[in-house]
């Protein structure tokens, strides 16, 4: 009885292979009247068809057509193992008649009607009528299979019967959606993943740990819905702070995990698997390299594969690029040279520590002092580590020795972090503060990247490094020989001043 009543009609009913139209409601058994009496609701007419015929019969409950015509069969709820053709199920939708000479101007009269579902015909052959087609229409739209006034004003004006009837319409596995199958196929009140982020024609996932069991269903499924992907991976474990990359397993599809991206119209190649990237950081990338100007300095301590760095070199700014994992450093001179700015950029394979403390410092030192009033040429340095960045800013403490140059040419520095505090932007600066020992109220912006998950963001704040942070003043017997030239390091002005006593 519930399977009879459920759906509306009853196995009997399908093996017609007639058209027929019901008897009045005064004429329904008392059992219909009873359940129409449960519903709240006088029965209307409906259609049944079956594979090659429609006919019309009494309906007594809620037509469920628009919630099934999204969802997967039931039985497919746990499967771990993917069987496409399990997702077949058969459901009601409301059509209209329609001679098919006028069926695109109905369409277009009536396009806020008519089902609009991807990969579903919205004209179907009509059997019994090779000179009708059967307009299938929304069945949020035609509430217990009735048109509104505004609809059948239309169809009066185009001459069409207005008689909404119901068409048995076969859904299968290509017909929905992946987040439709993966909420159909896991257990019921858990999360659904079917959101990734996609590099080149890999599909990168982090699943929770109840969607494991499922992971290689999932991983198909991605495949079979996002043309372009060839491979999924899952990260198991987290980010490893030293080089940026992480664990993964192979879901689904080939295990080449070599691939090619496009960012800002520049295109970049990498292994997935040894070198760190983020496509979410594509809009943060590109905000950056807008605050540059052809001739301006950057100082990238966390290159990467060149996101920064790159696209700062084609805007014919002095690009300094360093990254310690060699692989991201091969990787760097690789796409340095696929987008021909190998010229443009010095690479460097170093801690970042020992590249500031290092090639910055010995840049600075050299072009700060040439730098004149009227000059605007401006001198950025890019950390985005988020995990450690911050740890780096005590690096500026007196780096160069000398007089400080004019405000305008002190070097900016946009430091990445990671923040769980309540205020994240007010944590990242006291932590900046913290590192380079001075305040920077007033003197540093804070932006937010993004939520990186619950409770964590990822921020940028960017301050022009203060000269009395950056600059030592020299001693005054060291004046005389600092003022007509800076050095690059500590260990030199020492090793200087020595010769002089002897």
């Amino acid at each position: 009885m519930r399977t009879l009543w459920r759906f509306g009609y009853s196995a009997r009913l399908l093996k017609n292979n007639h058209f027929r139209t019901a008897a009045s409601n005064t004429s329904f058994p008392a059992v219909w009247m009873l359940l129409a009496q449960y519903s709240g609701r006088i029965p209307g007419l409906f259609v049944v068809v079956k594979k090659n015929s429609f006919f019309t019969m009494p309906e007594t409950v809620e037509d469920k057509a628009h919630i099934e015509l999204y969802s997967p069969h039931p039985e497919v709820r746990g499967m771990t193992l993917l069987d496409r053709e399990a997702f077949k199920r058969t459901v009601v939708v409301p059509v209209l008649k329609v001679k098919k000479e006028i069926v695109n101007t109905l369409l277009k009269s009536l396009k806020h009607t008519v089902l609009q579902r991807p990969g579903l015909k919205r004209v179907v052959e009509d059997p019994e009528d090779e000179d009708s087609r059967l307009v299938i229409l929304d069945p949020h739209k035609t509430p217990e299979f009735s048109l509104g006034e505004s609809e059948q004003e239309v169809l009066k004006q185009l001459n069409v019967h207005p008689e909404v009837s119901k068409y048995n319409l076969e859904l299968t596995y290509e017909n929905f959606k992946s987040e439709e199958i993966l909420r159909a196929v896991l257990p019921e009140g858990q999360e659904v993943t079917s959101g990734f982020s996609r590099v080149g024609h890999i599909a990168h996932l982090n699943l929770r740990e109840h969607q494991l069991p499922y992971r290689h269903l999932i991983g198909q499924v991605i495949i079979d819905k996002n043309p372009g992907i060839t491979c999924v991976v899952n990260k198991t474990n987290i980010i490893d702070s030293t080089y940026r990359n992480f664990q993964m397993e192979v879901l689904a599809g080939e295990s080449k995990l070599v691939t090619k991206v496009k960012e800002n119209n520049i295109a970049y190649e990498l292994d997935f698997s040894k070198v760190y990237w983020n496509p979410r950081l594509s809009t943060e990338h590109g905000r950056i390299v807008e605050l540059l100007k052809p001739g301006d300095v950057l100082f990238d301590v966390f290159a990467g594969i060149g996101p920064f760095a790159i696209p700062a070199a084609k805007k014919k700014c002095h690009v300094f690029a360093n990254d310690l994992n060699p692989e991201s450093y091969s990787w760097l001179l690789h796409n340095c040279k696929l987008n021909k700015v190998d010229n443009k950029i010095k690479a460097f394979n170093m801690d970042g520590r020992d590249f500031l403390l290092g090639p910055v410092r010995e840049e600075l030192s050299k072009e700060l002092p040439l730098l004149k009033e009227e000059q605007k040429t401006s001198f950025h340095i890019v950390m985005n580590l988020p995990a450690l960045a911050i740890e780096f800013l005590d690096v500026f403490r007196h780096l160069l020795l000398g007089e400080p140059c004019s405000s305008a040419g002190l070097p900016t520095v946009h430091c990445y972090g990671f923040s769980k505090h309540d205020d994240p932007a007010k944590d990242i600066q006291e932590r900046a503060e913290a590192s380079l020992g001075t305040s920077l109220d007033g003197r540093c912006s804070t932006y937010l990247v993004r939520n990186v998950a619950p409770n964590k963001e990822m921020l940028c704040i960017s301050f022009q490094i203060p000269a009395d942070v950056l600059y030592k003043r020299p001693c005054p017997d060291e004046a005389k020989p600092a003022a007509k030239r800076l050095c690059t390091s500590k260990e030199f002005s020492e090793e200087k001043l020595e010769l002089k006593k002897s």
